[in-house]
């Protein structure tokens, strides 16, 4: 936890002016140091030393959040208490924004530190100059989280001690907490951010014993690439792994560490994943106009989004640009395909290139293509594939077997990198183990493999959960949920408003939530819910409670399309009836005109269950399912087509609200 700019015992800090703890925080500020900033810390370091004398503990200033790219201004250890505090120095209101932005501090404390799980954790928002507002608590919370008090500098003292003449435990050992390991599960917008801002993955995620450790995966796939370049080789590794398991930010990792177009590892991050590379283009310029502004810096987001554009790309933008010149590599030596699982058969491809692209001798699939545009570099290349198993939601989605046939029929000098512990039934995974197993030119490494999830870090199993629930295997099924639901809430119910009143109730701070349906969901409209209306993801992933396009308002819905690749704090998922169960299996149902029809391709079907496998594994820290009632006066949608899928879910042990 030795992330702070300044961190001293109380006692020590007391024999200090505010000029000697600014001239060691400066020295720890890595960018110009504007007047605000210098004040603003001079007044936080003499409302503090007015207020400590008369206590025990440690003291922490700009203490680094780095799964959220931010600093906290003050972290306070007094007794048993951990005061998370912000300053508005000179502010003379209290800001929704702010106090969002304290709890989401204190959460990640309580989230991903350890020392921090069962401590008691106050946040407290100063505004200086605004009124003083009477909220300072009278009990202890249950989970020792206390909301988020408002302060201003003549009161804080009062709300410190208030806190602490409640009945609380032992005193916490300061060196205990702050030696204690700091495991953070960042969103892939949160881990987007930190990487290009210059953290390594080592600092942004797990590294503990139940999971691999994504920085020997990510090293792994650095020293094959080092390799490559030193030895004038072609290679194609594939990190595989479960939904959620980290593989895409192994992939921005990799990216984040050669973005200089100088660099002769230059590398490129693609997927076909349109909404994912809006949103984390949108994120990461928003960002950098937001950093610059603190700076003292304007610039204009058009000109960040021209940047980060060079760093994430639409896979089909790289496609058509390797199409103008046949014999031109692309500046890259490094491509990174996200969800390469997703990219088209031959049949699709070649039908897309005669149909949108005017290439009617075209012949080649898109692995095969992709590579061949790696494959023009004289000297070396490396793909590096991010393949996640059963995530194939959409005509003509190849798998990873794609992948290999290229490789086999036009590659054959190319080196292949993949785990041995490639198992999983969702990718073929053993026919292809089997089949690489006799081909020299593949080298095993099992750390290419995430076997456990860990979007949802409350509980690694949620995925396996979701696994069983639609293999309806209900006894393994109903054995996991026991063992994850106290950590990570898993409800039911058939009313809408319940579920959405569900959601709100559990976030806290900025957690996000929003509602998730099907793409095929079209009987959910007499709930307000049409797929046929789609969402903006920028606006619905990225904007903030107060816009009606967001996902906190609970109106607008998003797809699997929208959501794959990224997740949601809370999520709550409208179950209709075109993935239905009924006869001890499920039923595969497409809604054209005014009536149900059956799916009856084994593909369609594939995708479909798919879809509900994104869609039920997007939550990090609990969802509710809501399976409507159905209407027998509505041929469309009567009780039966809900109530058997209700009934399974409910046999598996899944809470009903």
């Amino acid at each position: 936890m030795k992330r702070a700019y300044y961190s001293s015992s109380i006692d020590d800090f007391c024999k200090l002016e505010p000029d000697q703890i600014l001239g060691q925080m400066t020295h720890e500020h890595s960018f110009d140091l504007t007047a605000f900033q210098r004040d603003a810390w001079i007044e936080q370091a003499r409302l503090l030393k007015e207020i400590l004398p008369n206590h025990k503990g440690k003291l922490y200033f700009e203490l680094s959040i780095p799964r959220m790219g931010r600093r906290i201004d003050a972290v306070v250890i007094i007794g048993p208490v951990v005061f998370v505090i912000e300053f508005k120095v000179g502010a003379t209101t209290y800001e929704a924004a702010d106090l969002d932005q304290v709890m989401d501090y204190a959460l990640d404390l309580r989230n991903f530190h350890e020392g921090s799980h069962h401590v008691t954790l106050v946040p407290i928002l100063v505004a200086t100059k605004a009124q003083e507002i009477d909220n300072k608590p009278n009990s202890l919370p249950e989970d020792r989280l206390f909301s988020p008090i408002f302060c201003n500098s003549e009161n804080l003292d009062d709300s410190i001690n208030r806190v602490l003449n409640l009945q609380l435990e032992q005193s916490i050992d300061c060196d205990v907490w702050e030696g204690s390991g700091y495991k953070p599960t960042p969103t892939i917008i949160e881990a987007t951010l930190a990487l290009y801002n210059g953290h390594s993955v080592s600092e942004i995620s797990r590294s503990d014993a139940n999971t691999v450790n994504l920085s020997e995966t990510s090293n792994s796939v650095a020293e094959i690439i080092t390799r490559s370049k030193k030895y004038s080789e072609k290679s194609i590794i594939f990190v595989t792994g479960v939904p959620g398991a980290g593989k895409t930010l192994v992939g921005l990792d990799i990216a984040t560490t050669h973005i200089d177009p100088k660099d002769e590892l230059y590398s490129v991050f693609l997927s076909g994943n349109g909404p994912l590379v809006k949103i984390l283009q949108e994120a990461l310029a928003r960002d950098k106009v937001a950093r610059k502004a603190g700076e003292g810096e304007r610039i204009r987001k058009g000109d960040a989004l021209s940047e980060v554009k060079a760093f994430i790309q639409n896979v089909h933008n790289f496609r058509d640009e390797g199409l103008v010149d046949l014999s031109k590599p692309p500046i890259e030596h490094v491509a990174l395909f996200d969800e390469a699982q997703r990219a088209w058969t031959k049949h699709q491809t070649i039908k897309f290139m005669r149909e949108k692209k005017n290439q009617p001798d075209f012949s080649q699939s898109e692995p095969e293509f992709l590579i061949s545009c790696m494959d023009r570099h004289p000297d070396w290349a490396t793909v590096v594939c991010l393949v996640g198993g059963g995530q194939e939601i959409n005509t003509g989605e190849a798998g990873i077997s794609e992948w290999f046939e290229a490789i086999d029929h036009s590659f054959p000098h190319w080196k292949i990198y993949l785990s041995d512990r490639l198992t999983d039934s969702e990718y073929g995974a053993g026919e292809i183990v089997n089949k690489a197993k006799k081909n020299p030119m593949v080298a095993f490494l099992p750390e290419l493999h995430l076997r456990t999830s860990v979007r949802s870090f409350r509980s690694e199993k949620v995925s396996l959960f979701v696994k069983q629930l639609l293999d309806l295997e209900e006894e393994a099924a109903r054995e996991n949920l026991l063992a994850i639901q106290d950590k990570y809430p898993i409800v039911l119910t058939r009313d809408l408003d319940v579920a959405k009143n569900w959601v709100r109730e559990q976030a806290r701070g900025s957690e996000r939530y929003g509602m998730v349906v099907s793409s095929q969901a079209e009987r959910l409209k007499p709930y307000a819910i049409d797929v046929r209306v789609k969402a903006n993801p920028v606006h619905w992933f990225l904007n903030g409670k107060e816009d009606v396009r967001s996902s906190y308002y609970l109106e607008d819905v998003a797809t699997e399309f929208d959501v794959q690749g990224l997740e949601l704090d809370w999520v709550c998922m409208a179950w209709d009836a075109d993935f239905r169960y009924g006869n001890e299996n499920w039923g595969h149902w497409s809604f054209r005109g005014t009536r149900w029809q059956r799916i009856n391709k084994p593909e369609r079907q594939m995708y479909q269950k798919n879809a509900y496998r994104v869609l039920l594994t997007r939550a990090r820290q609990g969802m509710v399912m809501c399976v409507p009632e159905g209407d027998d006066s509505d041929l469309t949608r009567p009780r039966e087509y809900y109530d058997a899928t209700y009934n399974y879910l409910r046999r598996l042990g899944i809470y009903e609200l």
